[in-house]
């Protein structure tokens, strides 16, 4: 069963707000965690899922399970997750905590969403991108050299990418916890397998890293992108790609009393930027929502 939705859609953009505050901590949980990105990422959807599934499961009677390709498309976007996050949360620990895969992320998506967007919108996009380059500073051009930790960011961002669209498509026909418990146990289950293929050692950590992987998990997949699955749902997916650049800045603030990396000039003007950018985009973009099942 599908609802409307009214035409500026403001419960979609708070949930993409909330989502996008909660995924700024990650990259500060991955480091406080000190484990290998893969350990990291495992923990991160596992711990999810255990709420997400009993949660799911609970209420399964009353909604229709997904179409068979839609079963496919959901898989699949676990599946992209999962290296998505691993790729991540290794090239976070080769790099500061600002300084991440969004910018590609950004540059990865807007190619393979094919949408006609309006002029507005790509200056939105030119001035986002433009202060991603100010918050990064110099390593901005560093970061085109590729090192270990940029190939990683660049892969990553691929994954990151293909997600966010194959969600796009899934979402509108399918419920929020349904999709969020099937992506996730494909996620836990690739994770698994990559864990074990690596002969990670997924036990006997410090008090200090539970903590770290249990706000990942509970903090920055359950709550971030429940957040931002559900404005997904609503949102067309470019708009929505822009706006996730956020999370750097997010990050930035985060790590200023966690981390003791405070903000540099650069940062604060990039910071702006990367919010004026934002609002050009949204201003741009076709603001009609996306009628989909609740």
């Amino acid at each position: 069963m599908t609802s409307a939705h009214p035409e500026h859609p403001l419960a979609a953009y708070l949930a993409l707000v909330f989502g996008i505050l909660c995924i700024g901590f990650s990259a500060i949980f991955v480091k406080l965690a000190q484990v290998p990105g893969p350990v990291s990422a495992f923990y991160r959807v596992l711990i999810a899922g255990v709420v997400i599934l009993p949660w799911w499961l609970a209420g399964r009677s009353r909604r229709p399970g997904p179409a068979p390709q839609d079963l496919r498309l959901i898989m699949a976007g676990g599946i992209f997750f999962a290296l998505d996050i691993a790729l991540w949360n290794t090239s976070l620990l080769l790099t500061p905590a600002a300084n991440n895969a969004p910018l590609w992320v950004g540059l990865a998506s807007f190619i393979l969403f094919h949408e006609r967007l309006s002029k507005r919108y790509w200056l939105g996009l030119a001035v986002a991108l433009a202060g991603m380059m100010w918050l990064l500073g110099g390593d901005a051009y560093r970061q085109l050299r590729l090192s270990s930790g940029n190939l990683l960011a660049v892969a990553a961002s691929v994954f990151y990418a293909a997600y966010l669209l194959t969600t796009q498509r899934a979402r509108a026909r399918v419920d929020l916890l349904t999709f969020m418990a099937i992506s996730n146990l494909s996620s836990v289950l690739i994770l698994l397998l990559v864990n074990l293929a690596m002969g990670t050692t997924l036990t006997g950590f410090s008090h200090r890293t539970w903590f770290a992987l249990a706000g990942l998990g509970l903090v920055s997949q359950l709550g971030g992108w429940l957040g931002i699955n559900y404005a997904l749902g609503h949102l067309r997916a470019a708009p929505v790609s822009v706006w996730l650049l956020a999370q750097t800045v997010v990050t930035a603030l985060v790590a200023m009393p966690v981390l003791g990396e405070y903000l540099k000039f650069n940062q604060l003007v990039g910071g702006a930027l990367i919010l004026a950018g934002i609002y050009f985009v949204t201003q741009g973009s076709d603001s009609r929502s996306i009628q989909v099942p609740e």
